[in-house]
């Protein structure tokens, strides 16, 4: 369990290196692979992490515990990460950064008003602007004391994340989803494949969006992304 401050003297003083190292964050990501960067970003920080995949776990660990910061999906498989952000904006939490992330860049505006500290947009792949972002938020006490060095690094998931995500979506689709589950997939595709730089994976996602959005039936889109997750879950890849 975390310490009941997160800025308490006996936490580990961060370097110019690993400029979050003390540091714990709450990943709600319900995308492996989305999680996985968050997992290396953090690593190459010096900060801890702990992975919540739905609202209800992230309420659950929030009882438990509380992290330094907290980096919240808005679109979640049980809901709006919007609600979670304004749940702990209202409840106060002494010294927890909340940060909001999506691939959606229209919904930033929301997150902030909610009482999120800032917005990270997907696919986040640059070291620097994740450091940059979250030293930004954190109070002066706890930045490092010597100028950070600045990294040119990019992130680049393992793949059999990638993989985790497809199998997680084609059990979503085993039975005929409904119109909510329909809308999930739309949006959980779009940021998966937009990360994994997968563009007709990408492009088949926004159709089954579009189509949902007019109103409209969907099978043939749906169809389509069934055997395109299909394609990929066949795929060998190299360990």
């Amino acid at each position: 369990m975390d310490t009941l401050d997160p800025f308490a003297a006996n936490i580990p003083t961060p370097t110019a290196a690993r400029p979050l190292l003390g540091l714990t964050v709450l990943v709600i990501e319900d995308s492996r692979y989305a999680c996985e960067a968050m997992r290396l970003l953090c690593l190459r920080s010096g900060a801890r992490i702990r992975r919540a995949d739905c609202l209800r776990s992230a309420r659950r660990h929030l009882q438990v515990y509380r992290p330094s910061i907290v980096v919240v999906d808005l679109g979640l498989p049980d809901g709006n990460g919007v609600d979670l952000i304004t749940e702990l904006a209202q409840a106060q939490a002494d010294g927890t950064i909340v940060i909001a992330t999506s691939g959606d860049t229209h919904r930033a505006p929301d997150a902030m008003a909610a009482g999120a500290h800032g917005f990270l947009d997907k696919p986040v792949v640059s070291l620097a602007a994740f450091q940059e972002l979250i030293l930004s938020a954190l109070p002066a006490d706890r930045l490092p004391a010597s100028p950070r060095m600045l990294s040119d690094e990019t992130i680049t998931p393992d793949r059999m994340a990638f993989q985790d995500d497809m199998s997680h979506i084609a059990e979503v689709l085993e039975d005929p989803p409904n119109d909510v589950a329909l809308d999930y997939v739309a949006q959980f595709l779009s940021g998966v494949a937009r990360s994994a730089d997968d563009p007709r994976l990408e492009k088949a996602a926004l159709a089954l969006a579009e189509k949902r959005a007019l109103g409209q039936s969907a099978a043939s889109e749906t169809a389509q992304i069934a055997g395109l997750i299909q394609q990929r879950l066949n795929q060998k890849i190299a360990i």
